[in-house]
């Protein structure tokens, strides 16, 4: 029997594409198939949802994730990471330093337990952290097989100082944010945050997508360019940026 999107609660955005919102802090996960080869983007906030992804990516496309893009590194998006073995895992130029690093480690553990995660898983995903393989400083393609390619950009600083976003072309065209834009709530600004640079990022998203993309936030449901212009706009007033 075929199991379909809908089957284990993930939302087909488009043809070979779809996303799922995953408990608790509401973190959108990417799943990209292509003929053979399986991206995922983001892997969510413990190793036991990262192995759960794995297995439903499995059943959805018939083989396992084979690609990995972190958006950005915080402990709901990339804790999971080490739950997929034998995978290429992409991130944003720098980003493998600060998951390498004890010290950042540590803040991500510590995060982790002040958002409400368990302290061992927190700390058995920390210890376990995987830094990207692959480091994008402007733009990579992707070839996933079966004519699928897919474009990572380098488009941070913005939400972090190393935001990833993934372009997806097809009928529609579909952006995986990630942090950069947020729908269920307010855009979040941590320390590790860069403001000056956010409203740059979201024009170069919307640069990416063009005015007919599908915009998939990092966490909230999908929204369309005239959402990421607004979401930019508010951010520049909120944070004195001029444009």
């Amino acid at each position: 029997m075929t199991v379909t999107w809908e089957d284990l609660g993930w939302e087909r955005v488009a043809a070979g594409v779809g996303r799922c919102r995953l408990p608790v802090w509401d973190c959108t996960i990417g799943l990209v198939a292509g003929e053979g080869a399986v991206l995922m983007i983001d892997a969510g906030s413990s190793l036991a949802e990262g192995a759960k992804l794995g297995a439903q990516a499995r059943a959805l496309t018939g083989h396992r994730v084979t690609h990995l893009a972190l958006t950005h590194p915080h402990f709901d998006h990339v804790f999971g990471a080490a739950a997929l073995p034998d995978t290429e895992v992409f991130g944003a130029v720098g980003v493998d330093a600060l998951l390498t690093r004890v010290r950042d480690r540590e803040e991500l553990r510590e995060d982790g337990v002040r958002q409400g995660l368990a302290a061992p898983t927190a700390q058995e995903a920390a210890e376990r952290l995987v830094p990207p393989g692959h480091l994008v400083s402007g733009e990579w393609t992707l070839d996933l097989g079966g004519g699928r390619q897919v474009l990572l950009a380098n488009v941070g600083p913005g939400h972090t100082a190393h935001d990833l976003a993934v372009l997806v072309p097809g009928d529609p065209e579909v952006v995986f944010c990630g942090d950069l834009v947020e729908e269920s709530g307010e855009p979040q600004a941590g320390p590790d945050a860069v403001p000056s640079h956010w409203p740059a990022a979201l024009d170069r998203l919307l640069d990416l997508g063009g005015e007919d993309a599908v915009y998939v936030p990092g966490h909230g449901a999908v929204v369309d360019a005239a959402f990421v212009r607004a979401q930019r706009d508010a951010l520049a007033a909120r944070f004195g940026v001029s444009r």
